[in-house]
């Protein structure tokens, strides 16, 4: 294989990336007290070490007691955790990489009960879960500027402790897509309605870390159609649909967008082989980065074996080179092999690490 597509250089505005190779978000929960300590740096630079362009963290909490549901899940505020933050940045920085945090509230997703602070109730746009049952009463506005502020201020301390940018959380039923789905966001007021409306809070968001970054700080919004628990769930079911949703948030500030699919080969529209980040960079212009089983032979929930071939990368690779989107986000393969970008680049196939799902359970 030619992988020469996937470690060209990138640049986007201020962001310069050695390669194409991005490790994406997974949820480790190895931050005792929700401070990230020596092992959580050391874990990010072996990534580094092992070729990764650019590292976006696993979720961080923002400032909010209801904002993640283990304890263990890093905190992306106070003292203690932003100084474990900024020693991660340090390792990475030192091994060449580039890193982003990933800023998390998982809204309703979370169970009435859950640690940390089980006391708090789980909070959403219309106290809605993601069966569309009645839990908890809506956001008042007041929340809703609590959490916008929380966000704005995490954003402020990303680039202030030496972080390269943010990620914004907004896929997967989590509270920021939670306003985005129509079945979670039944409110009456300007942040529910059409799809359109259904933004505002993310338009918000956004426009809340610009002002609180500047305009030379890159912001990278996650969005998917499907959800947890529902993998066939559609935001948009048209192109058209897409690019209603897409406007506003491309007008707000967002530099790349990160489509978040669970296999990346398989279409996104009848009619065209495009993935969702094809279709994302092609509506917006912007640079997109596409994720879902990169590198990986078998279904990660099922078993059943890919239907693609050399472990999916050869069509990967062709579509990167057609320019179908920018920038490659693998997952699982890089907890199980740190080195796989390096080994890729240099041929050494075989030697990569397959994952399993025993390499989830250490922090390698």
């Amino acid at each position: 294989m030619n992988t020469k597509s996937l470690f060209k250089p990138f640049q986007a505005g201020n962001l310069s990336l050695a390669n194409r190779v991005v490790m994406a978000p997974m949820t480790r929960a190895f931050s005792p007290n929700a401070v990230p300590g020596r092992d959580v740096a050391e874990y990010y630079r072996r990534r580094a070490e092992g070729g990764v362009g650019l590292i976006i963290t696993e979720g961080t909490a923002i400032n909010h007691p209801s904002a993640v549901s283990h304890p263990a899940i890093p905190n992306f505020y106070g003292e203690e955790a932003l100084k474990g933050w900024s020693h991660v940045v340090e390792e990475v920085h030192a091994a060449g990489g580039k890193i982003m945090p990933q800023l998390w509230h998982v809204g309703m997703a979370r169970s009435i009960g859950d640690e940390p602070n089980a006391e708090v109730l789980p909070i959403g746009p219309s106290g809605l879960n993601l069966k569309g049952e009645q839990v908890t009463e809506p956001m008042t506005e007041a929340e809703i500027d609590g959490i916008i502020a929380a966000y704005a201020q995490a954003a402020a301390d990303a680039k202030r402790i030496g972080f390269d940018g943010i990620e914004l959380h907004g896929a997967h039923g989590y509270l920021i897509d939670q306003f985005f789905w129509e079945k979670t966001n039944k409110r009456t007021d300007r942040y529910g309605g059409d799809m359109e409306a259904r933004t505002t809070f993310a338009v918000e968001v956004i426009d809340a870390c610009r002002r609180a970054v500047g305009s030379d700080f890159p912001i990278v919004l996650r969005f998917s159609q499907w959800k947890a628990g529902d993998y066939s769930d559609k935001l948009a079911n048209t192109p058209e649909e897409l690019a209603r949703f897409l406007a506003p948030l491309s007008n707000a500030g967002v530099d790349i967008f990160h489509c978040s699919t669970r296999r990346f080969w398989l279409p996104e529209f009848e009619g065209s082989s495009l993935n969702l980040a094809g279709w994302t960079k092609q509506i917006t212009g912007k640079p997109t980065i596409t994720v879902g089983s990169v590198g990986l032979n078998s279904d990660f929930v099922t078993g059943d074996v890919a239907d693609n071939d050399e472990n999916n990368i050869s069509g990967l690779l062709q579509r990167l080179e057609q320019g179908e989107f920018d920038l490659v986000a693998v997952g699982r393969a890089l907890i199980s092999d740190p080195a796989w970008p390096a080994k890729l680049q240099s041929g050494r196939t075989d030697d990569i690490l397959p994952f399993t799902r025993e390499s989830t359970q250490t922090l390698a």
